[in-house]
């Protein structure tokens, strides 16, 4: 299903200054009451100041103060060096290019080959993906093909779980690779009996073995082992995680586990915890339309669950503060900004020096993003889509499928 989205981000950004400034500036005069300059002022710097803590908070103050929370009452994993019998499914649509490769991999992984059972859920697939799975289980028994309705990634997900017989279920994409010693590394976690779910790491890398990690992933790493550190994660990733039988939820399939499982295992008593020594690879997107296109799919699911996942139910005051501090003001940070970039522009005739001068910044980062690739260009790309990805939420709702990135392949 082709999905449309507004203009891509790179001509959003080069008309940043000419477009997108003066509408924020009307944007942030029609925020103010129609009254007084003085109320006008006063209203426009609670926003300023209200917009630019939280965004302060979220990028800057929430991933100090987890880091050094985690030192001051970090909680160990007691891992161990058990060898569960694990179930590792791979969901798939129309993966013809790269099913067999995935199969390879996982069939190599350094794991007892008794104790490992392979289950690609076809998610309906209309190409060879179900006819190449088929020709690998031939030959390997530990190879099984679940066929499923088109549903979407969780819902093929759900049925081969029902068809799985490990006692812990280990979870990949079609087109990722795991480091040999990947699984053994996600289930030492699952030996403290504290532990419902673990993440592993995600690297990048481009065709030619080159690392592409920008400085935004490392950060979002960083937090990530932070929260792990200091209880649990907020967020996964779908290319390499494993969780416990009994403990594995059959989620709304519009939802993900990335960003689902984390705060249902805690809601259940448990922890989601990250470890870093278990790495998948993946490729990076081609480009950045490619990559936007990526980010607003991302997003819309993670406004439908902040929408409708009952995020904030039974947890923890700790928490609950890295949630909001992570997900919910990490996925309003567009809207953030705009408020922050109107109100500016409001108070920068009326104001101190001081806006002016924020005001000057905000613009010359606009600028730097349009002009070329690096971290202020990603950065205007990610909180772009936030916005754009709730937009399309309240407009037309998050389907359960969606069309994969070509790029990634």
């Amino acid at each position: 299903m082709n999905r449309v989205h507004p203009a891509p981000p790179l001509r959003v950004a080069r008309r940043s200054v000419e477009a997108i400034s003066p509408g924020c500036g009307r944007l942030g005069a029609s925020l103010i009451a129609r009254s007084g300059d003085y109320t006008r002022v006063k209203a426009a710097k609670a926003l300023f100041w209200g917009s630019l803590g939280a965004l302060a908070w979220t990028h800057v103050g929430y991933p100090a103060a987890a880091a050094l929370a985690a030192r001051v009452r970090g909680r160990p994993v007691r891992k161990g060096g058990g060898t569960p019998r694990v179930s590792v499914i791979v969901a798939a649509h129309d993966e013809e290019d790269v099913i067999e490769r995935r199969l390879e991999n996982l069939l190599g992984l350094d794991y007892p080959e008794d104790l490992v059972e392979i289950l690609v859920a076809s998610d309906a697939s209309s190409d060879r993906t179900d006819e190449l799975v088929e020709a690998v289980a031939a030959r390997e028994p530990r190879v099984r093909l679940v066929r499923a309705p088109r549903g979407g990634k969780v819902a093929a997900q759900n049925l081969a779980v029902r068809e799985a017989d490990g006692e812990v279920l280990a979870f990949s994409d079609a087109n990722a690779t795991w480091a040999a010693p990947a699984l053994r590394k996600l289930v030492r976690n699952l030996a403290d009996p504290e532990v419902a779910y673990v993440c592993g790491q995600l690297r990048l890398e481009a065709a030619d073995g080159t690392n592409r990690e920008g400085a935004y992933w490392r950060y979002e790493l960083l937090v990530r082992e932070a929260e792990s550190a200091l209880g649990s994660v907020t967020g996964g990733n779908g290319s390499i995680y494993a969780v416990r039988r009994e403990d594995y939820v059959e989620v709304d399939p519009r939802f993900g586990h990335d960003l689902a499982f984390p705060y249902l295992m805690v809601q259940r008593g448990r922890r989601a915890v990250y470890e870093p020594e278990a790495i998948a690879f993946e490729k990076p997107s081609r480009d950045i339309e490619d990559e936007y296109a990526r980010k607003v799919r991302m997003f819309e699911h993670c406004w439908l669950i902040v929408a409708e996942g009952d995020m904030l139910r039974s947890l923890d005051a700790v928490y609950r503060v890295e949630i909001v501090s992570h997900r919910h003001l990490r996925y309003g940070s567009g809207l953030l900004h705009l408020v922050l970039l109107g109100s500016s522009f409001v108070l920068a005739p009326r104001g101190s020096r001081a806006y002016r001068v924020a005001l000057a910044g905000q613009l010359a980062f606009l600028a730097a993003a349009a002009a070329r690739p690096g971290l202020p260009r990603y950065y205007t790309l990610v909180t772009w889509a936030t916005v754009v990805a709730l937009a399309n939420y309240l407009r037309r709702g998050v389907p359960a499928v969606w069309v994969k990135a070509e790029g990634t392949r």
